[in-house]
Parts: C-alpha cells; sequence; structure tokens
C-alpha cells in the first residue's frame, strides 16, 4: 500500500499514527498545535533510532549467551552469486545451487574457532537444508540438523505466512541451559525481525518471549565474535 503524503500522518513515538495535521490545527489553538507537531517531528527520529539500537555488547552479551537460553541466528558465509538455486532438483543437489565460496568455508572455520574460545553452552544447531547454510553450521559447529522451518515454505498465494515456524522458534525458550544455533538466509530473518539483512556470516542474538515474541540483543559480525571477550 502506498503511504499518504508526509501532510497527512504524523508517527507518534510509539509508531501509531495521530489525526492528520490540518485536522490538528483546526480542532486547537494554533500555538498548541505547532508545539504539538514540533513534538511529534522530535521524538520520531529517536523512537527509530532505539529500535536500531544493541540491547547487549561485549562483555554483557557474552555473559548472557554463557547463562544459556538464547537464540543465535546465523545467516550463511560468504557465497557465489555467480550461481543461483534455479535448476536444483533437491536440497541435496548441490551442484545445482549457490554455494559456499574458499573464502566462506574460511569464514565459517574461523567463526568456529572464536566461538569455541567464548565457552558458550551451544545446544541444538539447526540449518536451512540449503548446501550453503548446512556446511557453515557443520564447518562452525560440527553438526547440524536439516529443518525445513528455519528457511520457511514456499511462497504460495494460500499460505500468506511462510516464515510462522521460524517466527515460533525464535519466540521458543531453548532447551533449558543452553543457546540454540539457526543457521539459515538473509530474507527469513528480514520478515520476521523487520530490520536490515544480515551480511554474509553475520548473526543476530535472539531473545525468546514466549507470547510476546521474541527481541534482538544484538548483531554480530562474522569477525566480532572475539571482540565480546574485551571490556
Amino acid at each position: 500500500m502506498t503511504p499518504p503524503p508526509e501532510h497527512e500522518t504524523d508517527v507518534r513515538r510509539d509508531g501509531r499514527t495521530t489525526m492528520n495535521r490540518a485536522a490538528l490545527l483546526r480542532s486547537m489553538p494554533r500555538r498548541r498545535a505547532l508545539l504539538a507537531l514540533l513534538a511529534c517531528l522530535v521524538m520520531a527520529p529517536v523512537w527509530a533510532a532505539d529500535s536500531a539500537a544493541p540491547v547487549l555488547s561485549g562483555p554483557a552479551l557474552l555473559d548472557a549467551l554463557r547463562h544459556g537460553g538464547l537464540i543465535i541466528y546465523f545467516r550463511h558465509a560468504s557465497t557465489d552469486f555467480g550461481q543461483n538455486d534455479d535448476q536444483m532438483t533437491g536440497y541435496e543437489d548441490c551442484a545445482k545451487q549457490r554455494n559456499l565460496t574458499d573464502r566462506g568455508r574460511e569464514e565459517a572455520r574461523q567463526i568456529g574457532v572464536a566461538l569455541r574460545a567464548l565457552d558458550l553452552p551451544i545446544g541444538d544447531v539447526l540449518a536451512s537444508p540449503f548446501c550453503r547454510t548446512l556446511e557453515t553450521a557443520r564447518l562452525i559447529f560440527g553438526k547440524a540438523t536439516a529443518s525445513a522451518a528455519v528457511r520457511g515454505g514456499p511462497a504460495r498465494p494460500d499460505s500468506p505466512d511462510r516464515y510462522a515456524e521460524l517466527r515460533a522458534l525464535l519466540s521458543s525458550p531453548p532447551r533449558a541451559g543452553t543457546d540454540l544455533v539457526i543457521v539459515s538466509h538473509g530474507n527469513p530473518f528480514r520478515a520476521v525481525a523487520s530490520e536490515s539483512y544480515l551480511a554474509e556470516g553475520e548473526a543476530a542474538v535472539v531473545r525468546p518471549l514466549g507470547t510476546k515474541g521474541f527481541e534482538i540483543l544484538a548483531r554480530v559480525p562474522k569477525d566480532g565474535w572475539s571482540s565480546l571477550r574485551k571490556p
């Protein structure tokens, strides 16, 4: 849907819309209308900035991860964009998919080295069934369980919410004392988190909130895990 022209709608800090400015001016004295308009213009950028700011970082993030109960969502490591998935006949058909490059494989290995040094309580590792995601997971963690739920179903007119299972996973606490790992793609994360795309090899740390959904605590670049140990 095309958004209304800027002069027709104001945005409050909680994201909901107020009455249009013309109506505001008609219903309030001029001075009060101008003050209300100024408040909207000042508050909106603060709300947007707050939503993008990491909740935890550095040692605080490391401490939270070591206590378990969180989810680490990875986008697969670097791939060869000269390849595509158009001709694949099945997930096991790696030759007809976009695959990791040698650089991507080394990125995954180095992420694994960094994570092992952090001594995190890694539990289940779920990966999209594509070769690039399974390989990324196995190079980082030495294990992976293929899961269609973390990829999302095919886009069909009769299934408007193709990422419902992924949302449910991100909202549900993992096994007690462990962190769940998901290795998937850029599109699913963007769809469920309403954030910008993860870079290849980047991860988001997620806190599940049950019926309230989930929150993004931090985003960690592929070469950023070692920095969590620094004050």
